[in-house]
């Protein structure tokens, strides 16, 4: 009898852990999500199966798209590395954090670097308690007082600038772990320290920004992936190989049981070199036309879209930064301005709506996107017929500096259409209907080009809008 009373009052006491003195419950806090974003290394709009390449079969990043959001107009604020990666990390766009160019060692461009005012995702995520790991490509700066140490990352491995650039070291942190770098193996270390980062910590929240080297040239797969052949075979294998990296690492999310609590992303930081393929769009890597600037993107968050969809609004890589702190709960500085938007009401399709999307090059804006329209601001770079027959690349594998095979694309292998030349300064494209830019319209809507150069006007004086907010907080000061 005693037995079955106490039975009795523990079934009712018991369920009462959930409240607190004074009738309030306690509830548990939320759980924080991880974070991982894959950022491929020139890797053009058409080199993957979800993005319509039919000659080779990419099923992890396709599940990541099936799973998943998938945006076809996705784009870079410009058509190569590091100012995309600064604006990527940032939410901020080049002429704002100030990374216009490329650090180069072996150019004796040592000197740049990201700016230690600006605020990482890497250092958001650090104060909210996050472990953050940067592997793989860095490109912000190679002095150690720009490591990716001092932008809130716990940890680092990886090449500090891109992959063909002398010295080519593996720096682990702040020390050099490997020189000169066997590139056949650096999509498996990189992805061994991932799964290595994400195992060891499963059971606290974490960002993984996994910037792979590939396929970046000099292009360089594993034994696994590729054994010898001519540079489009190369080119396979080392897609091949980044699919492969991509489903470890879905893999092991779903072992340890996060993969649903794990936002992911997938993206390319520009448009293709020779050899890869831009999706039939016109243009290439260093360029401002579609095929520099328009990359792959997918989101993979089922916690939160549980629907998987294809997007077209047009959306850029400043969306990712103030996207993700809305996904985690996480409040940005209002006095920090930020060039992007949460896109979560695009994703749920509550809102077609996007402000207008800019790119540039040195430090000069060269488009406007708006809608379906897409406007140069200054006449765009043409193509130039190479001399293949003597052509060489002094970056290329050399058997001692740089080692990785030597079946290399040329310019012989141009990725996408070809930008021959067009009369006018200003041309304006409807791409909706016009998406390789071949119909310049600028004379037949007259009043969209005035439109799109107003637009154009009052971004810009954002920026000189700064410089005086800037100026008078320092004067204040």
């Amino acid at each position: 009898m005693r037995l079955k009373n106490f039975l009795i009052i523990a079934g009712i006491v018991l369920p009462l852990h959930c409240f607190s003195f004074g009738g309030r419950t306690t509830k548990e806090p939320p759980v924080k999500p991880n974070v991982i974003v894959i950022l491929t290394d020139d890797m053009g709009y058409g080199e993957i199966s979800c993005y319509n390449n039919k000659q080779i079969s990419t099923p992890n990043i396709d599940r990541l798209a099936n799973e998943g959001i998938r945006f076809t107009d996705f784009y870079v604020p410009t058509p190569y590395c590091a100012p995309s990666r600064a604006t990527l990390l940032t939410g901020r766009f080049p002429l704002r954090h100030g990374m216009i160019e490329n650090p180069a060692p072996d150019a004796g461009i040592n000197d740049i670097g990201l700016n230690s005012s600006e605020v990482t995702m890497g250092e958001i995520f650090q104060k909210e308690g996050y472990r953050t790991k940067c592997i793989g490509k860095w490109h912000l700066g190679h002095k150690p007082e720009y490591n990716p140490l001092k932008h809130g990352f716990n940890e680092y491995y990886g090449i500090l600038y891109s992959n063909d650039m002398r010295p080519v070291q593996l720096i682990e942190n702040n020390e050099v772990a490997e020189n000169p770098v066997d590139q056949r193996l650096l999509t498996q270390k990189y992805t061994s320290r991932a799964l290595d980062f994400i195992e060891r910590n499963r059971r606290s929240p974490f960002f993984l920004y996994l910037a792979h080297a590939m396929p970046h040239k000099p292009l360089a797969a594993s034994e696994k992936f590729y054994t010898d052949g001519n540079a489009q075979a190369l080119y396979q294998s080392v897609l091949k190989e980044l699919d492969w990296s991509t489903g470890e690492v879905i893999n092991k999310l779903k072992e340890l049981n996060i993969l649903d609590n794990t936002i992911i992303i997938f993206m390319s930081d520009n448009g293709p070199w020779y050899g890869g393929n831009s999706g039939g769009l016109k243009g290439m890597k260093a360029t401002n036309w579609e095929g520099g600037t328009r990359v792959p993107f997918i989101i993979r968050y089922t916690k939160k879209f549980n629907q998987p969809k294809i997007i077209s609004t047009p959306c850029w890589s400043p969306d990712i930064l103030p996207t993700i702190m809305k996904l985690a709960g996480i409040k940005t500085d209002p006095s920090i301005k930020l060039d992007g938007q949460d896109i979560s009401p695009i994703i749920r399709g509550t809102s077609k709506k996007h402000p207008p999307i800019f790119t540039m090059k040195n430090s000069t804006i060269r488009t406007i996107r708006d809608g379906k329209w897409k406007l140069f601001l200054s006449k765009p770079d043409f193509y130039k017929e190479a001399d293949i027959k003597h052509w060489h690349d002094e970056r290329g594998p050399d058997g001692t500096t740089i080692l990785a095979p030597v079946q290399q694309a040329t310019p012989a292998n141009y990725p996408g259409v070809k930008p021959e030349f067009m009369n006018g300064e200003m041309m304006l494209f409807d791409l909706e209907k016009d998406p390789t830019e071949s119909t310049d319209v600028a004379g037949k809507y007259p009043e969209v080009l005035d439109a799109l150069v107003q637009k154009y006007k009052k971004y810009l004086y954002s920026f000189s809008e700064q410089k005086s907010k800037t100026k008078t907080s320092h004067t204040n000061n």
